[in-house]
């Protein structure tokens, strides 16, 4: 992985945060350089790992998902080992540690109500070096918060590689090759459509239908995974935000579209909305806290828990 990029990099890395499985072409054309420099650039990106793609399915439209986000009360000194064992577990989505280093956030996608109660009631009971818990379903989670790129790419730019942002189609119902073309993406989310229909069993042309309407009803969202100091985004924060719930649909789309907002959904529990945030340094944070939140109608306690370090990303654990 790198350690810096530089301006040029930096920005075809957000192209791809916006877009995923946008062509060199499509990125050249947005960014104003030509097709040869960001194959020659976004390649080594990919390969040495700085920049990795995969799918994240919508538990909205899998039933059987449960979507939990814990935060688990640690022992400072058995912190990292109990992140390191949560991520590497398959139904973990997100790993952080929080904080004073004692605590860590994380995101399960739960495979039914067994696998929350193992979870709840015997895997983090038995877990010496884990002391408490909330858990926190996520009832709704507003997707307009995916398009953030950092304030590398003007408004403008991400149009043209999102010039359709809300899909027009209901979610797709499932079919029997969207386990595999799932699993494919999940590895590699730049996958060809050859290989998408190799794993799948059908043709190129279907795959691409296929995944072309997974995406557009929202059943599965293609992310780029980047360690976001890299573009500059030296400090992330969790809001765990208390709403009045008349207020909690218009804070929750405010914030969503906001462009320090990474995440945003609202949750059960004492607070009922969640939003990841990523910005320069502490003094963004600062503003973002006074000039976007606290204008806001409704809200009536607010807890900031700065990240210390990410173990897990859209399902990746990072290296």
């Amino acid at each position: 992985m790198r350690h810096t990029l530089d301006e040029t990099d930096r920005r075809i890395a957000a192209s791809l945060l916006a877009s995923p499985r946008a062509s060199w072409r499509e990125v050249a054309r947005c960014l104003g350089l030509s097709e040869r420099t960001v194959v020659r650039r976004a390649a080594p990106l990919y390969a040495d790992g700085t920049l990795r793609t995969t799918a994240v399915r919508n538990p909205a439209c899998f039933p059987h998902l449960i979507p939990i986000a814990l935060r688990i009360r640690c022992r400072p000194n058995k912190i990292r080992q109990v992140a390191h064992a949560l991520a590497r577990r398959t139904d973990t989505v997100w790993v952080d540690i929080l904080g004073g280093g004692d605590e860590i956030s994380t995101v399960f996608f739960l495979d039914g109500p067994d696998a929350r109660n193992a979870l709840l009631l015997r895997d983090l009971p038995a877990t010496e070096a884990v002391d408490s818990w909330t858990a926190h379903t996520l009832l709704r989670v507003f997707p307009t918060a995916f398009r953030w790129t950092a304030g590398l790419l003007s408004p403008q730019e991400v149009a043209q590689l999102i010039p359709d942002p809300t899909p027009p189609t209901a979610p797709a119902l499932p079919l029997a090759v969207d386990t595999a073309l799932i699993a494919a993406l999940t590895e590699d989310g730049r996958t060809t459509y050859t290989e998408l229909a190799r794993r799948a069993g059908t043709t190129a042309l279907a795959a691409r239908r296929r995944l072309d309407a997974l995406v557009r009803g929202q059943a599965v969202r293609l992310a780029t995974e980047v360690d976001l100091a890299l573009l500059g985004a030296h400090t992330e924060a969790l809001l765990w935000i208390a709403v009045r719930p008349g207020a909690l649909g218009e804070a929750a789309r405010t914030l969503s579209v906001h462009p320090h907002v990474r995440f945003c959904a609202a949750t059960t529990g004492p607070a009922n909305l969640v939003v990841a945030l990523a910005t320069a340094d502490l003094d963004t944070l600062y503003a973002f806290l006074t000039d976007a939140v606290g204008l806001l109608d409704g809200i009536t306690a607010i807890d900031t828990t700065p990240l210390l370090a990410t173990v897990k990303r859209t399902g990746l654990i990072r290296h």
